[in-house]
């Protein structure tokens, strides 16, 4: 790992083993994109990278010189209009009403580790020598505004980090109307593009499609991330799979209003962008004021899609995730949704938990419903204080007799929400986001705080560290049930309204910060309506994430199997709920809703209550397994071996550090008759290690497991007359491999 500046060519190298970044000084003076990609060796002038040709058509800043011309230059930092008519990184809206600026090379920074960005997430090292970073300084002289461009270069990640941050050192206001968090220009496009789309209940579903000339785009203006689109995109080389060739994984560091895009210009060059996203953002920088912008963690690997993916699972489990549950396996919990709904009391409540105790289960949470006026989900959101009626000893007392069972206590909280129907809307209307003359939008009954105003945020901080502080509270699950429209704040001028979207975001993250210090050893699960907000800046604070609303098996199969290709199996909030499943109707068998949800945190949504002497005893089995794999599920590394979305079938397994354990999940949707013989490749073993199977006399070596594969044939492939135990749909299988010594 190193970063090293040749003065004579005015070239920057950023490399670590995987991977090599490489700037240069143009002679305008803007900051120049030379390469990106595996590591190459390190030499005074790159310049060669660079080529000039006249090209009709173009505008060049220098006379009698059609050689130079921005519009086919690879730049960091690039403005439209200026002769280049690609989508810019930066634009700035000046008191003439000119939008053109001219950033150039002013001086730079070389510093060991990575300062810390203020006020918005990202990733970090516990030591100096984890990594190095580049601060280049750049200034636009018309307006005196710099822009401070941040590289960091991992030890051990193929990753790099990239941020910006504007200051206006000029004297006049101006107003920043694009502020992009990384330009990658790339001298080709001949690459897939992989984003990952869905909506409410089938999140993150891998969409491929070939760039074209044009723009191909991602992003969403709901003010959150959103179900829709992930703030993660791939571009690979159309021959790359999961063990082979070239990828590039793009993830911006948010929560709110994002674009991601690939422009390709007429030339096959292709330039990806991403930031916050443009579309109603505009944020005013008085002199002396400045902005930070997101960061963006661009991963390269040449082994794979794979290899990609485990490189972002392990810098965002190990870097981006904080706190003392980082590392912690995470306890096995049942939450009281799906088995009451609002329909509970103290003495139902406890008699779930007493069966849930019963079962081995760790954690117990309570839902929707404790508080307010909080009977359905019209009334309530605002009130944080306990209804006696349903709970006569408050969360307090609750928590104590939780506790007394030998239990966890967890809590659910929906702060960012307001009904009318509450004791806060009646006494701050004018805290909602709504735009004056025009009539709110509601979204589940329900209403957004304005969460850019301090007061707002410092009235929810009160209300929830009083409940936290006041009782034995191990687990927050922290929702947000709607996305933002009418969009405006009543605290600011009209000139400022652009600033809210972020705002609402940096006020979201402010309170996390607040009760994430002062309650070390909670843990923090975010949700939004499941996977809305499923991002890299709640992992920040919020090491799980409720994957999605849809628990069904079938459905999770896909959902997980997406969701994997940035995040890691630690961050996927994953349980077994009820059947009927009560967001697809489909009965599938509880063996397999488990053997899907134990690639996850892993817990259960059911009443407990209305099961069979079989199925809770089939239940302790389950949870005594997760209690001795769930640290190596969890934290192992995760090998994608089937896709769900590809044919009848899938397959994952995950692999421990020393690769002498490994836990294969294999799941076949849909039954088959007198089907072929079948085989699964695996991957990450040790090759020269003999593994034996659990539950069998078999023993094979890693080359023989990987190489010819593991046999998975069942009663499918033959007649199912007289078996024991024939197959069905939805049915699964986990296989357990250990070192044999």
């Amino acid at each position: 790992m190193n970063i090293v500046y040749h003065a004579k060519s005015k070239t920057f190298h950023l490399y670590n083993d995987r991977l090599s970044y490489i700037m240069t000084v143009l002679r305008n003076g803007h900051l120049g994109q030379l390469y990106c990609g595996a590591r190459i060796h390190d030499r005074e002038d790159f310049s060669y990278f660079l080529e000039f040709a006249p090209r009709a058509m173009s505008a060049c800043p220098y006379e009698n010189d059609r050689s130079f011309s921005l519009e086919h230059l690879r730049q960091e930092l690039p403005s439209f209009g200026t002769g280049d008519y690609r989508d810019g990184a930066v634009e700035v809206f000046q008191e003439d009403g000119s939008r053109l600026t001219d950033f150039h090379y002013v001086n730079h920074q070389i510093t060991p580790g990575k300062p810390k960005l203020n006020g918005l997430p990202a990733t970090y090292t516990e030591s100096d020598g984890e990594a190095m970073t580049l601060l280049v300084t750049l200034r636009d002289d018309l307006t005196g505004v710099t822009a401070e461009l941040s590289y960091t270069i991992f030890r051990d990640f193929g990753a790099l980090a990239r941020s910006v941050r504007y200051s206006n050192k000029g004297d006049r206001p101006v107003t920043l109307t694009r502020a992009m968090s990384l330009c990658l220009d790339l001298p080709d496009c001949d690459y897939d593009w992989l984003q990952f789309s869905g909506c409410w209940t089938r999140e993150r579903k891998p969409v491929c499609r070939r760039p074209e000339q044009g723009i191909t785009a991602v992003g969403s203006r709901r003010g959150h991330s959103s179900h829709e689109q992930n703030p993660f995109v791939v571009l690979k080389r159309p021959t790359a799979d999961e063990d082979q060739g070239e990828a590039f994984g793009l993830s911006l560091v948010y929560s709110g209003n994002f674009l991601i895009q690939a422009e390709v210009d007429a030339h096959s060059t292709l330039r990806l962008l991403a930031g916050i996203h443009p579309e109603g953002f505009g944020w005013l920088l008085k002199p002396g004021e400045s902005f930070q912008t997101p960061e963006a963690v661009l991963v390269y690997a040449d082994r794979g899609l794979g290899d990609m993916s485990r490189t972002f699972h392990r810098l965002y489990g190990r870097r981006l995730a904080r706190g003392v549950w980082r590392d912690q396996p995470r306890p096995i919990l049942i939450n009281n949704w799906e088995a009451t709904y609002f329909d509970f009391n103290e003495d139902k409540l406890l008699r779930l938990a007493r069966q849930a105790k019963d079962c081995g289960i760790e954690l117990f949470v309570l839902d929707d419903g404790w508080f307010g006026r909080r009977t359905d989900d019209r009334a309530g959101l605002g009130d944080w204080t306990p209804n006696p009626a349903r709970l006569p000893n408050g969360i307090q007392g609750l928590a104590e007799k939780i506790e007394a069972l030998g239990m966890r206590f967890g809590l659910w909280f929906e702060p960012e929400a307001v009904n009318k129907n509450s004791a806060m809307y009646e006494q701050h209307p004018d805290w909602l986001l709504a735009t004056p003359g025009r009539t709110p939008s509601q979204g589940r009954y329900e209403y957004l705080l304005d969460f850019s105003r301090p007061e707002v945020v410092d009235n929810l901080h009160a209300q929830m560290a009083a409940i936290l502080g006041g009782a034995k509270v191990s687990y927050v699950k922290w929702d947000m049930n709607r996305s933002i429209s009418e969009c405006y704040s009543a605290a600011l001028p009209p000139g400022r309204q652009g600033e809210v979207y972020h705002r609402y975001i940096l006020g979201v993250y402010d309170l996390y910060e607040r009760l994430t210090k002062e309650f070390p050893h909670i843990l923090f699960e975010s949700c939004a309506s499941g996977g809305g907000r499923f991002d890299p800046g709640m992992l920040y604070y919020a090491p799980q994430c409720w994957t999605s609303d849809n628990t069904d098996a079938v459905e999770r199969l896909r959902i997980q199997y997406g969701t994997s290709f940035c995040y890691p199996v630690s961050s996927m909030g994953a349980h077994v709920s009820a059947v009927p499943n009560h967001q697809m109707y489909r009965v599938t068998p509880l063996e397999t809703r488990a053997n899907v949800a134990c690639f996850g945190t892993f817990g259960y949504e059911l009443d407990l209550g209305r099961l069979s002497g079989e199925e809770l005893g089939e239940i302790k089995k389950q949870v005594a397994f997760m209690k001795e794999y769930r640290a190596l599920l969890q934290f192992g590394d995760f090998y994608r071996l089937k896709s769900p979305f590809e044919g009848n079938t899938a397959a994952w397994m995950t692999v421990s550090g020393d690769k002498r354990r490994a836990v294969v999940g294999f799941y076949r949707i849909l039954n088959t008759s007198n089907d072929a013989y079948t085989r699964l490749r695996l991957r990450g073993l040790d090759p020269d290690r003999l593994y034996r199977i659990k539950g069998t006399e078999a023993c094979h070596y890693g080359d023989e497991l990987m190489r010819a594969g593991l046999i998975t044939s069942d009663s499918t492939a033959g007649e199912q007359y007289g078996v024991v135990k024939p197959c069905t749909d939805f049915i699964s299988r986990l296989y357990i491999l250990d070192a044999a010594d």
